[in-house]
């Protein structure tokens, strides 16, 4: 059995547990977040 996860969902639902968790984490994580979304828009054929 193959299970197939989408890469951004499971970003977001990792990014949201530490907000929550971690407050502070919040300017770093939404750092991150854009530079890798940045990244793949310029790389469309990149794949992670």
């Amino acid at each position: 059995m193959h299970l197939h996860i989408a890469l951004q969902p499971l970003l977001a639902l990792l990014a949201g547990i530490l907000i929550l968790v971690r407050p502070r984490l919040l300017t770093w994580i939404v750092a991150i977040y854009l530079i890798v979304i940045g990244v793949l828009g310029l790389f469309p054929g990149l794949r992670l």
